[in-house]
């Protein structure tokens, strides 16, 4: 089961976000996070089974009008690297250290790109695509949502 520190974590990253529910399951227990307003909710019951969930990417309100243009035709020319998760964005595994990719390397499908940090842990976000990256569309710590668009790759 999740510790307080880690659901407090949680609560956190989902109120910097747009997403609107999350539900963590792990051995028969259950955390659910609502957000209504300025008011969630965290409920803990048993599980009977699990039941497979489906998420939707909800577009993100600071979003304008060009760049919601620019982002459809970047989308039918080029490949893009999603995150898996809601998370901090890291291009480097530390300060010190180069980012993993620029604009215009080159990457293969077992690349890693970059780190996505959630609840402490750092996980590395392969390319998943053979090709070359033509756009960085986050900043290094910028917080990041679910299905949300990090990098632009020309496939080969």
């Amino acid at each position: 089961m999740l510790k307080i520190e880690e659901i407090r974590e949680i609560i956190k990253l989902i109120d910097q976000s747009s997403i609107e529910e999350f539900v963590y399951e792990h051995e028969g227990s259950k955390v659910e996070l609502k957000k209504r307003s300025s008011i969630q909710t965290v409920q803990e019951q048993p599980v009977q089974a699990p039941v497979p969930s489906v998420a939707v990417q909800q577009p993100t309100h600071h979003q304008n009008k060009e760049e919601e243009r620019s982002s459809a035709v970047h989308s039918d020319q080029f490949h893009q690297i999603v995150s898996p998760m809601v998370g901090t964005f890291y291009q480097a595994s530390s300060p010190d250290t180069p980012a993993y990719v620029e604009v215009g390397s080159e990457v293969k499908e077992d690349s890693i790109v970059c780190i996505i940090e959630a609840m402490k842990l750092f996980n590395e976000i392969e390319a998943e695509v053979e090709g070359e990256i033509v756009e960085i569309l986050v900043k290094d710590g910028q917080l990041v949502e679910y299905g949300q668009p990090l990098f632009l790759v020309k496939q080969k």
